[in-house]
């Protein structure tokens, strides 16, 4: 395999100028593909996600309920669009302020847009209904509301905001929860503009969107009271400078431990540089050759960076440390670099192809975004390999020879041979040669405890929080410092102060009945979703009570209204509970008379057959999805009835069901990966060494990897969640890596002849040393993101640091005594024979 790679290798040390003109020609080429890169995926949210039975229970709903899962009972083609008046220390409801609402409004109105989305409709809040009480005059224009409000004294306001928000005042949903009815103080209130909904159509959601924008930019400019909007603009101002913060805050702390271990690594600035231009290019190729294939970058975007940079780094310390140990004293450039290039491709080209194995395994995955970002990675890690073995040396060999030229001197000492790391890293041989049994034993017991504590990891969707940023991570200096958005806390502020603008815009869950649904158990069922909602702290509660949409609220609500069903249904409820403990099919005709859109909202009826029933429950604006998913399977849960079952279907639980997919997904993914890599190195070990063994021992350190890394986030509190789950599928193709070098480092010493602990204590400090440099760059970087504040991303660099970190120390430890037990078994005489059936000359130790 080495000889197939020499005429390259020799090309590309001896016509370096050459190829490097190629490789920029080719990276200019390759890299304009990033203008086409589609930075999205393509996939909806149907396709992105795994067929679960919560997602086949919502599209059941879908499909036999009109898809009304969030509409009220008097749902229109309008949807209201709320701006926040707040008075920091003050009186929102004071004349001033009351009338700087009015004032905006008028404002606001001049836009040709919020006009158009209006459509004549007036915009409601506290401000126009004490203006129209003032006015004496419920038609009363604005210009007349503002009027009679200024013509008014303070003494006479206060009074007609007594009046109208009085006790039982329908004005009580513009202010929030602790507002106190019939007083005239209040920290804030909001206006509602009844815009034309975004489901009206195309031209209806753009002029909508042109609409809110303005109401967006008029709020900004006033501050005595605080005008504020929550919606998508708001949203999108806030994400971006979320995502200035993340790159002012990550990317220099980042960089900064990059470049700081690459000093260390090479303590060379020219082979800092070079290694960096590696790493750039490879990142830079991966994202053109998505673009220019068509292939979404998607999740790629995100981790692909991550990973390629760790791989980019790790292949350029590996060609510079074995160039530095091949070049002797009288020696010139070409030559070592040949060689070092020569004993360090093969291992690179598995690492590659291991790596690709890892990655593509999630090719089998039932996920759209994985199977994408599968695809993106591996594009990456060949991209990075392509340019570690060409542009990377020819560089190196044009650059220091110009150095060496002026009359500086180029020759580096390898990181693992120094004075201060070659005794630490020598010490993984030392210990395979003393207690190789001790080792492996020590090593299957923490890998069996972390493989344990997979079924005790906690599970979360997505990690949320709704904690304020910590103060002392505003408070770093300059760029460092985070800077929060306003909408932040003003977001913070609305969920803590008020409910949604109408009952169709309140987050909702549902629970979907089947079965025997025309029994009275199925309704004493409903009973049992009502009872358990009310004792849940993630539902919305009003006044004491859950405001639950069932069958049994809207029976209660058409008898209120239609004496003929109320009898019908008086006649079925014999013990007075109100809930029909009889003719419960008859009920059911009788309310699809009365009242068939009420009743075909939660009462599934197909070819004059009541199929199911559903139960609408609101979900407090606070609850995270963990904490809604919980909650409704507990609602779920507390159904209890003969021929009837219960599932809960919202956002929480649907997250809580693709979560478990994921999960068993991944282990799917892990077992293929790890199978697919094992059988692959087996025979590449096989071919190039004489051992197909080697090749099994070289692969089975990485399920030990994975296990620690397991019981690594068991002890550091990191959940499994869809970004962590995909993460440790891809440890696989980050940990064979560190493997795959010492293993063919050491098979390669024992061709040139070395004893069995020569060659492990070669391997574990020549190629140690660049494992080490790579470890130490890749775990200061990821570091970084233990800065940031979501924890979702904390996450993230915890587990990439864990993984990373774990991989050096099973390949540097662990490892070497594996090959020592191989090695006892007469195996070793399998690789000197294919050494010698080839004739290879002996190298000097």
């Amino acid at each position: 395999m080495r000889d197939a790679l020499e005429r390259p290798l020799r090309f590309v040390t001896e016509h370096n100028v050459v190829v490097l003109l190629v490789m920029l020609l080719a990276t200019a080429g390759v890299v304009a593909g990033v203008g086409q890169l589609q930075t999205q995926s393509e996939a909806n949210a149907s396709s992105a996600v795994g067929d679960t039975e919560v997602a086949q229970k919502l599209d059941y709903i879908r499909a036999n309920y009109g898809g009304h899962d969030n509409e009220s009972d008097n749902a229109t083609a309008v949807s209201p669009a709320p701006v926040y008046v707040r008075s920091d220390g003050g009186n929102a409801l004071s004349k001033a302020a009351l009338l700087e609402s009015l004032r905006f409004q008028q404002a606001v109105l001049e836009n040709e847009s919020v006009a158009a989305s209006l459509g004549g409709r007036e915009p409601v809040g506290v401000a126009n209904l004490v203006a129209e009480r003032a006015a004496g005059d419920r038609e009363a224009t604005l210009d007349e509301q503002i009027a009679a409000l200024e013509s008014a004294s303070e003494r006479e306001v206060q009074s007609l905001v007594a009046e109208t928000l009085g006790e039982g005042s329908q004005a009580a949903a513009l202010l929030p929860g602790d507002y106190e009815a019939g007083t005239a103080t209040a920290e804030s209130h909001r206006m509602l503009f009844e815009f034309e909904s975004a489901d009206a159509g195309e031209s209806a959601a753009e002029t909508r969107t042109a609409a809110t924008a303005a109401l967006y930019e008029a709020a900004q400019d006033r501050e005595d009271p605080e005008f504020f909007t929550t919606g998508e603009h708001a949203v999108a101002e806030s994400n971006a400078n979320y995502s200035q913060q993340t790159t002012e805050l990550i990317v220099p702390v980042a960089l900064l431990a990059i470049l700081a271990v690459l000093a260390f690594s090479y303590r060379d600035l020219v082979d800092v540089i070079v290694g960096f231009a590696g790493v750039v290019l490879s990142v830079l190729w991966m994202f053109g050759i998505l673009g220019w294939m068509g292939i979404p970058a998607g999740m790629t975007m995100i981790i692909g960076p991550v990973l390629v940079v760790g791989l980019s780094v790790d292949y350029g310390l590996h060609v510079f440390m074995r160039y530095r140990e091949e070049r002797g004293e009288a020696e010139g450039i070409r030559e070592p670099m040949f060689r070092g290039l020569s004993s360090v491709a093969v291992a690179l080209g598995l690492v590659t192809v291991t790596a690709a194995v890892g990655f593509m395994s999630n090719a089998t995955n039932e996920f759209t975004v994985i199977r994408q970002l599968a695809i993106g990675i591996t594009l990456g890690v060949v991209s990075t390999f392509v340019i570690s073995l060409t542009l990377v040396p020819a560089l190196k060999v044009t650059v220091d020879g110009l150095l060496e030229r002026v009359g500086f001197d180029r020759r580096k000492r390898a990181l693992g041979k120094t004075r201060l790391l070659e005794p630490f890293l020598s010490s993984g041989a030392r210990l395979a040669k003393r207690a190789a049994p001790v080792v492996i034993v020590l090593a299957l017991v923490a890998g069996s405890a972390g493989a344990v504590a997979w079924t005790d990891l906690d599970r979360q969707s997505v990690q949320q929080t709704n904690e304020p940023i910590a103060e002392w991570k505003q408070d770093l200096p300059g760029p460092l410092g985070w800077d929060t958005h306003e909408y932040e806390e003003q977001n913070r502020y609305v969920d803590e102060h008020y409910r949604a603008a109408t009952e169709g815009d309140r987050r909702r869950s549902q629970v979907l009945l089947e079965g025997e649904v025309t029994s009275p158990d199925a309704l004493a069922a409903v009973q049992a979703v009502h009872d358990s909602a009310a004792e849940q702290d993630a539902v919305f509660q009003r006044d004491g009570s859950v405001p639950v949409v069932s069958p049994l609220s809207v029976m209660q609500s058409v008898a209120a209204a239609d004496e003929e069903f109320a009898q019908v249904y008086r006649d079925a409820d014999t013990d007075g509970d109100g809930v029909p403990d009889r003719n419960v099919a008859g009920v059911y005709d009788a309310l699809y008379g009365a009242a068939p859109d009420q009743a075909s909202r939660v009462i599934e009826r197909t070819d004059g057959q009541y199929r199911s029933l559903r139960v609408i429950v609101p979900i407090s604006d606070a609850a995270t999805y963990t904490a809604q998913g919980d909650a409704m399977q507990a609602v779920a849960g507390s159904v209890d009835a003969d021929g009837v079952s219960a599932i809960a279907v919202g956002a929480g639980t649907l997250n809580e069901a693709e979560l478990s997919q994921t999960a068993d997904s991944i282990l799917t993914t892990l077992v293929i990966a790890l199978a697919a890599v094992g059988v692959l190195l087996t025979v590449i070990y096989r071919l190039a060494t004489g051992s197909a063994s080697l090749g099994a021992v070289t692969a089975l350190p990485i399920t030990l990897v994975l296990a620690l890394v397991v019981g690594g986030m068991h002890l550091l509190d990191v959940p499994l969640t869809f970004l962590t789950a995909l993460l440790l599928s891809l440890v696989v193709g980050l940990g064979i890596d560190y493997n795959i070098h010492v293993s063919d480092r050491f098979a390669q010493e024992l061709e040139r002849g070395q004893t069995v602990t020569g060659a492990l204590r070669t391997a574990v400090t020549g190629t140690g040393g660049a494992l080490l440099g790579s470890t130490l760059t890749s775990v200061g970087a990821f570091s970084a993101l233990l800065l940031h504040p979501h924890p979702q991303i904390q996450s993230f660099g915890t587990l990439v640091v864990l993984a990373l970190s774990l991989s050096f120390v099973v390949a540097v430890f662990v490892l070497p005594s594996l090959l020592l037990v191989w090695s006892n078994h007469g195996s070793v005489d399998a690789v000197r024979r294919e050494s010698a059936s080839r004739d290879a000359p002996m190298a000097q130790d």
